[in-house]
């Protein structure tokens, strides 16, 4: 049988071809001058690669039109010690027989005993020189050896036998590390920006990025999402590029993924999926990792790989009796099952959090909320630093790094203001473009803090170039979570970095809401951003005199459990106190009022 594109080939060519199955090569040589002859007489007919796969018996065990990536060879793993025991060799119509990026690849990826091109030059119909490539080890690593052109009578010569005997005792003798890490292909349609993120996303997850590919497309292919033509470019890039995996910038079919997947032999996976991963990987609370799980399900059940109702043969009617239930059905079930479960540890887990809400009810709330790795976590850190209680028991930091999503969990601490309110300040999970539906769906719990604020505090990094579309996909979400009528406040941070036309960009477009301009990690403006906040907060509590007899001392321990206490005096009367208080408070008390 003939591998590879044999498409527009005549018969009489592949016939000619087969034959190649009844040749033998000296297990010494690397190869016959019949088996040279044969593949480059083929080669001038029809212009393309003819490859042929050599055992260490001499037998041609393969026999294909294209290039060495059409060979089906197990990959055989570095720490069996040894080589795969096949050669390849094939022609270069192009008349060099330099290894291409693609042979070198295939070499070390396959661990081939030799990777042999023989140069055919299609115009004077003759065979110009063949190049040689085998493993080698440097730096504990496995590369590829090239040697110089030699001609066709040099290599008949060659006694391949002992070449592979002294590589496998390299490969015995030395302790090789092989990279077994993601190195992936970002593919998208959008914009370089767009790619830019997926690359950071991509990073996130410690997966290497070792190429871009960017096509304009006013319409999505519904097979392949991109262009059939642009699917077998990156075939070719990634064996170049020796890399494992493709990621989409946008959410994937299941047909589409196993479409791609059927074409470019590697594993593809989507933006969404990224996300999923990094939010599994990042989630450490009970709530988080429940969010996060509840997302990959709904992700999941759509694209359960199968026949679809074909599978289903326990309903009513004709042709349904069967078996009993399916693959495909005990999947769903499950997934469903799981989706029910989960969604009840939510609602367990929301009730504990309503609860906290509700002893803190009293105290003016404030959130921050913004675009992924704009500087929440280390703003909410400052401002704890420079305004924490006195008598608060610990200052305790949340994680801070620069990284997309590097906090998942919602922390809540209190701060004091400027003129002495007690407030509370939440951190919660950063959004980003394409956010996907299923996770913002998963995290209302955790987003509702935003719901509950009374002031949000929209952080905005302008020191990056789109600014004003992240500020967008951030308000596209706080518009999903019906937020936006609340009070909300722009804080535009790493104003030490910015760019002042992004800025003054920014302050025309948004000039009917509160900007405030700050540097959380430089400390700058934080002064003011505390001013704002008092400014910006409606004041729920009001300060009131307060004198109780000491008779009825209960309702002085009900202040102090219930309002903040600003000055306590005992006098003759009984005990003075001034706090602040809400209106509750204030009505249950009001007849000690001074």
């Amino acid at each position: 049988m003939i591998y590879g594109n044999v498409e527009g080939i005549r018969n009489f060519t592949l016939n000619k071809l087969e034959k190649a199955y009844e040749l033998f090569v000296d297990k010494d040589s690397l190869l016959s001058e019949e088996l040279i002859n044969l593949i480059a007489e083929i080669t001038i007919e029809i212009g393309r690669e003819v490859s042929i796969a050599v055992d260490r018996r001499g037998k041609v065990i393969n026999a294909a039109i294209g290039d060495s990536s059409t060979v089906e060879i197990p990959i055989i793993n570095i720490k069996e010690k040894r080589l795969s025991g096949v050669r390849i060799i094939h022609t270069h119509p192009n008349g060099s027989s330099r290894l291409s990026a693609l042979d070198k690849n295939a070499l070390i990826k396959l661990k081939l005993d030799c990777m042999a091109a023989i140069a055919v030059n299609t115009e004077s119909k003759m065979i110009e020189d063949i190049t040689l490539g085998f493993c080698n080890i440097e730096n504990e690593e496995l590369i590829c050896d090239m040697m110089n052109p030699m001609d066709i009578n040099t290599a008949l010569r060659f006694n391949i036998s002992d070449k592979i005997r002294h590589i496998e005792n390299l490969i015995k003798n030395t302790q090789i590390i092989e990279d077994e890490s993601e190195r992936a292909i970002i593919v998208g349609v959008e914009s370089e920006e767009s790619l830019i993120e997926l690359k950071e996303l991509a990073k996130a997850c410690e997966v290497k990025v070792v190429e871009e590919v960017l096509q304009k497309r006013n319409k999505i292919d519904t097979s392949f999402y991109i262009g059939r033509g642009k699917v077998e470019e990156i075939c070719l890039l990634r064996q170049v590029c020796r890399a494992n995996v493709i990621i989409f910038d946008d959410e994937l079919s299941g047909s589409q993924v196993r479409n791609l997947e059927n074409m470019i032999g590697v594993k593809v996976i989507d933006r969404t999926t990224l996300i999923l991963e990094i939010f599994a990987k990042r989630a450490k609370t009970r709530e988080a990792k429940i969010q996060v799980e509840l997302a990959q399900l709904k992700y999941r059940l759509p694209r359960l790989m199968g026949l679809g109702t074909v599978l289903s043969r326990t309903g009513g009617g004709i042709g349904t009796k069967g078996p009993g239930e399916k693959k495909l059905e005990i999947d769903r079930r499950h997934i469903k099952e799981g989706i029910y479960a989960l969604n009840d540890e939510l609602l367990k887990v929301k009730k504990i959090r309503d609860v906290q809400r509700e002893k803190r009810n009293n105290i003016p709330k404030v959130s921050l909320v913004g675009y992924t790795n704009a500087g929440k976590s280390t703003l909410r850190n400052t401002l704890c630093d420079i305004a924490t209680p006195k008598d608060a028991a610990l200052k305790e930091k949340i994680f801070e790094a620069d990284m997309l999503f590097a906090t998942l969990d919602t922390t809540t601490r209190a701060i004091m203001l400027p003129d002495n309110r007690l407030i509370t300040v939440t951190d919660t999970v950063g959004f980003i473009r394409k956010l996907p539906h299923d996770l913002v769906e998963s995290f209302k719990s955790t987003l509702e803090e935003a719901a509950f604020a009374d002031l949000l505090l929209h952080v905005v990094d302008v020191s990056e170039s789109d600014a004003l579309l992240q500020i967008e996909a951030v308000n596209q979400v706080l518009s999903e979570l019906k937020v936006t009528e609340k009070p909300i406040a722009l804080v535009l941070n790493k104003i030490d970095k910015a760019d002042e036309n992004i800025v003054q960009e920014i302050t025309n477009k948004y000039n009917n809401i509160q900007i405030i301009k700050i540097s959380a990690k430089m400390k700058i403006n934080l002064d003011l951003l505390l001013n704002e906040i008092a400014e910006l907060l409606p004041i729920k509590q009001k300060k009131v005199n307060f004198l109780i007899p000491y008779s009825e001392q209960k309702a002085a321990a009900f202040l102090h459990r219930n309002s903040v206490i600003k000055e306590e005096e005992f006098r003759e009367e009984g005990t003075f106190i001034s706090a602040e208080v809400d209106e509750e408070v204030y009505g249950k008390c009001s007849k000690y009022i001074i």
